[in-house]
């Protein structure tokens, strides 16, 4: 898929543990890790705004668009 997906690059950034990151948006760590990791099928708006909130970015620090991207499997 070409969409990357850079929560570690805003975690680094802001110092911030997953395990933090995820109790402040009210998911679990395996789900946070989920979408950390590009494997999510969709992410819903409200998760969205919830980690722009707790990591004070903008929806672009988050996700990229990459043009032929290979899948990954």
């Amino acid at each position: 898929m070409p969409i990357i997906v850079n929560i570690d690059v805003m975690l680094a950034k802001r110092k911030m543990q997953s395990k933090v990151l995820a109790d402040k948006i009210g998911v679990t760590v395996a789900n946070l890790s989920i979408l950390k990791t590009g494997k999510a099928k969709a992410v819903r708006f409200s998760t969205l705004e919830a980690i722009c909130k707790a990591l004070d970015c903008q929806p672009g620090d988050l996700l990229e668009y990459v043009q032929n991207l290979e899948p990954r499997k």
